[in-house]
């Protein structure tokens, strides 16, 4: 594969084929079970957080992984990558199944995933490239201030039946009722959070986050032993046996297949569907897709960086839509692909995206074989370990990096996205954020656009220029940013001259705005009877003058190749009015 053909390439099942490709046996496949037990066990406890930190029962987050993660593996363009429900999601899905309940939320998933397809066979997966790393801090960092606030109720066992919407209003009302703070519930969340600081000191390959969950449970037995009770999986959520009679926690089943809309509304009645309800669902279907693009491609490029491997962009959006299209017929909420779940995928020894199809598999036992024991986690436990996870998203320390040594600019973007995220909404942040980091960064590739005076520059100028002429260097690119105070600079210092030449091989890059200040410029000197001339265009600025060529005079009518000629030219118009 070329350098660049991964950017372009659109294959489902790419990542497999290109592994099963390069030979593959008992010893990968080994490798491959090794990870995928091991990433499968990280995944159910964070599967079930997520999905209750979006407002739904903890199970769909684990038909999330199940269904859509291997989906995602099976088809996807990246090798090493594990997909599933992310914090990153949270911001948007929590107020959607607030409004529309799970019918909804199931329902923009599957409008998403349509919308990755449509990206994948546009060819936008190398479009990644071009969001600034600023953009990307910014909204990850407004991501998980949310997600940190959201998760204080349940952290201090406080009830608030109705969050507003707003991020200050959410702060207002918890801030009303943290009178209200349970000491059993605190206590847990902050022993689970205590582990799970302390337990990465000890140097061994558990997870934090496991130990941590596993104490909390048995410390929530012995509070209720002592007459504390604290609220867990199975006191918050329940579910219908085959008898009719409830239960407590998750079902121990496999997911049912039904359609997304027959599921239940924010009212408990079955949402339904009408081209209205699919319209007040557009703006966060898309929301959904955009966020799982750039998180899935930026996931897929750390994943590049870490094993050498190449992703297939496009591929890797394709398998992301199929996911998100299927994956909600048998409940599964939003996927995408998890850096942290990955990261560890690739330590871990993964060697093909079998590893992420088992890691699915495991999962599935999870929930046949553990649902029982899954309903002693204590809620304030769950809230604790989302509160990590937002931290470990949030990338602080890239963060205080970027803002101690990059520029002003840099700075101002980050803080926009993340403030935006934070207050308003974050497809806002971060077309916000794009557009003022492309507004930065044309004003700094327009300051450096110069115009230098090389008359009396012999590693420019070989040849004697007549007394009233002057030769101008051009250093940068001439576009509609630059072009007008280029060319404006020249039109004021060129009232006492009789020539005019314009040395272009150090401008590499013309547009439309450019040739228009040319072409002003032109008019300038014919008005003042300065003799124009042009040498050394590079290919693109030709390509831009041959394109724009009519039947008035153009900029190629008064080009040489070379400096010298143009000089030349110059002096035999210099010679023939002195002559007349």
């Amino acid at each position: 594969m070329s350098h660049r053909q991964h950017l372009f390439s659109l294959r489902i099942g790419y990542a497999l084929r290109e592994a099963l490709g390069e030979g593959y046996g008992r010893h990968e496949l080994l490798k491959d079970l090794v990870a995928g037990i091991t990433v499968g066990v990280i995944a159910i406890p964070l599967a079930m957080a997520l999905a209750i930190a979006s407002g739904v029962a903890p199970q769909y987050g684990l038909y999330t992984v199940i269904v859509g993660g291997g989906i995602i593996a099976f088809a996807g363009g990246s090798r090493f990558s594990i997909s599933g429900p992310t914090a990153a999601f949270v911001v948007i899905l929590h107020p959607l199944t607030a409004t529309y309940g799970l019918g909804g939320l199931l329902l923009a998933s599957i409008m998403a995933g349509v919308i990755l397809i449509a990206m994948a066979y546009a060819r936008l997966g190398r479009f990644i490239e071009y969001i600034p790393e600023a953009v990307t801090l910014g909204f990850t960092g407004g991501i998980a201030i949310v997600i940190a606030v959201l998760q204080i109720p349940d952290f201090t066992g406080i009830t608030i039946q109705d969050m507003p919407e707003h991020f200050v209003a959410k702060l207002a009302v918890i801030g009303s009722h943290i009178s209200q703070i349970d000491p059993g519930s605190t206590l847990i969340a902050v022993f689970t959070l205590t582990v799970m600081i302390l337990w990465p000191r000890l140097r061994t390959p558990i997870p934090a986050h496991l130990p941590a969950l596993v104490l909390a449970c048995l410390l929530g037995v012995v509070l209720g032993g002592v007459g504390i009770d604290v609220d867990t999986i199975g006191s918050r959520f329940h579910y219908f046996l085959p008898d009719g009679t409830q239960a407590g926690g998750i079902p121990p089943y496999l997911p049912s297949v039904d359609w997304p809309w027959h599921r239940a509304g924010a009212d408990g009645q079955p949402l339904g569907i009408s081209l209205g309800l699919l319209s007040e669902l557009l703006p966060s279907a898309f929301a959904i897709a955009m966020l799982g693009a750039i998180e899935s491609l930026l996931c897929a490029v750390v994943l590049d960086g870490m094993s050498g491997k190449r992703h297939s962009a496009n591929s890797e959006l394709l398998a992301q839509g199929l996911g998100n299209l299927i994956a909600p017929f048998f409940g599964g909420v939003t996927a995408t692909a998890a850096i942290a779940r990955s990261a560890t995928n690739f330590k871990v020894g993964a060697v093909s995206p079998l590893a992420a199809i088992i890691h699915a598999v495991v999962v599935l036992l999870g929930l046949l074989f553990l649902a029982e024991a899954l309903a002693y986690l204590p809620m304030s436990a769950m809230a604790a370990l989302l509160m990590v996870v937002a931290w470990n998203m949030s990338e602080a320390p890239k963060s205080v990096k970027l803002i101690r040594k990059s520029s002003r600019g840099d700075l101002l973007v980050l803080l926009t996205c993340l403030s935006l995220t934070v207050f308003f909404d974050m497809v806002i942040a971060i077309t916000a954020g794009i557009l003022l980091a492309s507004l930065l960064f044309m004003k700094e590739i327009a300051a450096l656009t110069k115009v230098v005076d090389i008359t009396d520059n012999p590693d420019f100028a070989h040849k004697d220029v007549p007394l009233n002429c002057k030769v101008f260097k051009i250093r940068g690119a001439l576009f509609f940013a630059a072009g007008d105070r280029i060319f404006g600079e020249l039109s004021q210092q060129i009232q006492e001259l009789d020539g005019l030449v314009l040395h272009m091989q150090c401008s590499s890059y013309l547009d439309a705005g450019g040739l228009s200040a040319i072409e002003k410029l032109m008019a300038v000197c014919e008005k003042n009877q300065v003799s124009l001339r042009f040498s050394s265009w590079q290919f693109q600025p030709l390509k831009t003058l041959a394109k724009a060529r009519g039947q008035a005079r153009s900029p190629l009518d008064m080009s040489f190749a070379t400096l010298d000629e143009a000089i030349d030219d110059i002096v035999k118009m210099s010679a023939s009015h002195e002559a007349g």
